[in-house]
């Protein structure tokens, strides 16, 4: 038990750090996007997850502002990932039932979002 709570904490940790690096740089909307999604992080990277939690979906739901710039911030997040469950992503916003102008693939190119 203590050791299954063990990995939990420092999974998290690792991916704290791992979103820090690009937080660093971003602005602070970028900051409150990643906030946002951050309750989909651990469903995008574990194996065989089976629920999305609703705080996820809730998330993915108030996404909203400039496209290009939700675009580049997820891009930005999601794919320094360790981990990061490639088919789980891509299904997230249909799966949250939510309609983004662009599908989330490592080659999404935001400059074309509109």
């Amino acid at each position: 038990m203590a050791s299954s709570m063990l990995i939990k904490v420092t999974c998290l940790s690792v991916m704290c750090l791992v979103l820090a690096i690009p937080l660093a740089n971003a602005g602070p909307y970028c900051r409150d996007v990643v906030e946002t999604i951050l309750p989909c992080i651990e469903y995008i990277t574990t194996p065989g997850a089976s629920t999305l939690p609703a705080p996820c979906c809730n998330g993915m739901k108030s996404l909203n502002g400039e496209p290009q710039y939700v675009c580049r911030c997820l891009k930005e997040t999601f794919f320094v990932l360790p981990g990061l469950n490639l088919a789980a992503l891509a299904a997230l916003p249909k799966n949250c039932g939510v309609n983004l102008p662009y599908q989330i693939t490592p080659d999404m190119n935001c400059d074309k979002v509109n």
